[in-house]
């Protein structure tokens, strides 16, 4: 069912897998359509530390998202969950990893008030696919993405390059984090989609942007994540759909979809 914020509803559907090589999830998420956040959190540093840094990052956000009333809720006060979540990652692994390195990526979507923000730290992504175009939001963490910037390497080369796994930011991994974030005007029938690299990895954005041509939110999950594991998902893979809807559309989307929420592994609500 659709949730409503201000004269706007959201379907969403979320999703996480191991995949077909991995035997633990390092992925976690947080959909919380009432509230109006999603996350997608790529944790880093093997079983028992990747997997429990991910988890508190969502964990965290949802406690501050608790904490609040839900008019509330700002896209600062967000942003102060993520410093928070890098914290307390941080310290734990200075206390019980014996400083060891663990963290996660996070990429983090708000929408309130006819507008959507975007928090983000690492190569989880967050795409905007609107009037049948697929563009990327945020822009990768990475030593590859440097490159390209730098013109080292084409952009075509990145995916498949030796280095396309090393990540140059991440909550937990130091006392303090950058985060980088992107705002914008909601428009009727936008769809988001946040996900981790399991999933860009194994698909390149024109078959991303086939699969959310689908009928409903939950078609276009299913057969993104259909895909991924198709083609091996040698990474978890994790996405989040959201699609946002006017209030005096909802009849009309209830008539077309199917869309529900299903967490499968990982994952959680508010």
């Amino acid at each position: 069912m659709p949730t409503k914020a201000a004269n706007w509803h959201f379907f969403s559907f979320s999703q996480s897998h191991t995949g077909k090589v991995r035997t633990y999830n390092e992925d976690a998420f947080l959909d919380c359509p009432n509230e109006g956040v999603w996350v997608v959190a790529d944790g880093m540093g093997g079983h028992k530390s990747g997997d429990v840094a991910s988890q508190m990052l969502v964990d965290i956000v949802r406690q501050y998202i608790r904490a609040l009333p839900i008019k509330s809720l700002t896209v600062e006060y967000l942003g102060r969950a993520l410093q928070d979540a890098n914290r307390q990652i941080y310290d734990y692994s200075q206390r019980y990893f014996k400083g060891e390195t663990i963290g996660t990526t996070a990429v983090l979507l708000f929408v309130k008030g006819g507008e959507y923000h975007v928090l983000w730290v690492g190569d989880s992504r967050l795409y905007l696919f609107r009037h049948g175009q697929l563009e990327q939001k945020t822009r990768d963490h990475s030593q590859v993405m440097d490159m390209v910037e730098q013109g080292l390497i084409a952009e075509a080369e990145a995916e498949n390059h030796p280095l396309a796994n090393v990540i140059t930011r991440a909550v937990g991994v130091g006392a303090d984090v950058v985060i980088d974030s992107v705002v914008g005007q909601l428009q009727w029938g936008d769809l988001f989609l946040l996900c981790s690299d399991g999933l860009t990895k194994e698909l390149p954005d024109n078959h991303l942007a086939h699969c959310l041509q689908a009928p409903s939110v939950s078609d276009a999950g299913m057969a993104l994540m259909h895909s991924a594991l198709v083609r091996g998902a040698a990474d978890n893979v994790t996405s989040v759909l959201v699609k946002a809807t006017k209030l005096d559309l909802v009849n009309r989307e209830n008539q077309n979809t199917s869309d529900f929420t299903i967490p499968i592994f990982k994952g959680g609500k508010c």
